[in-house]
C-alpha cells in the first residue's frame, strides 16, 4: 500500500525536532504543520515572510490575507510574526532555518534536486527555492516515487534543470524513506505493505539495501 500525501506529510512530521525553525515548500510539505506533536515547539516560517504558521484553517475560517508561499490561506499561531521579503531570506540565507521541507520533480542520487521547471511550460520563475537549497543544511523532500507514467522521479542524473546540487539529505516518498549518502540511494524504511522489490523497480539511481528494512511507523 503506498502512501497518500497525507501520510508522506504525516511521517515527515517525525523528523521535526523541538525548538526548530522549519520552512515549508509548496506542494505536500504544507501538510507538514498538521502533524507536528502537540508536546514540542516549533516554528515554521515561509518565505513570503511568515513565522510561526499554524495549521491550514477549517472551511469558513479563511482569512484571505494570511497565505503561505504558496498563495493557500494559513492560520498562524499566538506570538507570530510577519515581515518583508528581504528579511526573510535573510533569515533563510543568514542559515537561521533549521530544516528545509521540499517538493521536487527530480532528485538524483547524489542530491540534485530539480524542483521548478518542466521545459516547455510557462513557470513564473524559480522562486525562493534556489536560496532554500543553497543555504539550508538539512533539506528533505517530499515526493512521489514516480510520475504519472510510472517513471521514476529518483535517478541517476536529473533530466530537469537543476534547483541545487548535492543538497538533499532525506526523501519521504509514497513508497519508503531513503537517505541520500556518497555512494547512491540508502533504503530506510519502506511503506506498509511496500515490498523491497516494489522500491527496487521503482528508482532509477542506485539503491543501497542493508540487511532487512523496516515497515514505516507512522
Amino acid at each position: 500500500m503506498s502512501l497518500s500525501k497525507e501520510q508522506i506529510a504525516q511521517r515527515i512530521a517525525k523528523e521535526v525536532k523541538d525548538g526548530y525553525y522549519v520552512n515549508l515548500g509548496i506542494g505536500i510539505p504544507t501538510l507538514v504543520a498538521n502533524y507536528v506533536r502537540d508536546d514540542i515547539s516549533v516554528e515554521f516560517q515561509s518565505e513570503n515572510g511568515v513565522l510561526g504558521m499554524g495549521p491550514f484553517p477549517f472551511e469558513g475560517e479563511e482569512d484571505a490575507d494570511i497565505i503561505n508561499a504558496g498563495k493557500q490561506t494559513i492560520t498562524t499561531l499566538p506570538g507570530a510574526s510577519f515581515f518583508d521579503s528581504s528579511l526573510s531570506f535573510g533569515m533563510i540565507r543568514g542559515k537561521h532555518v533549521d530544516l528545509t521541507i521540499l517538493g521536487a520533480m527530480e532528485v538524483s542520487e547524489n542530491g540534485d534536486i530539480a524542483n521548478w521547471k518542466i521545459p516547455g511550460k510557462m513557470v513564473k520563475g524559480m522562486g525562493g527555492a534556489m536560496d532554500l537549497v543553497a543555504s539550508a543544511e538539512n533539506i528533505i523532500v517530499a515526493m512521489m516515487h514516480t510520475n504519472k507514467r510510472g517513471d521514476s522521479k529518483l535517478l541517476k542524473r536529473c533530466s530537469l534543470p537543476l534547483t541545487g546540487v548535492q543538497c538533499v539529505k532525506k526523501i519521504v516518498t509514497n513508497l519508503a524513506v531513503i537517505e541520500v549518502t556518497n555512494k547512491g540511494f540508502k533504503l530506510l524504511e519502506r511503506a506498509p505493505g511496500v515490498s523491497v522489490d516494489s522500491i527496487k523497480d521503482a528508482t532509477d539511481g542506485t539503491l543501497i539495501i542493508d540487511g532487512d528494512v523496516p515497515e514505516m511507523n507512522l
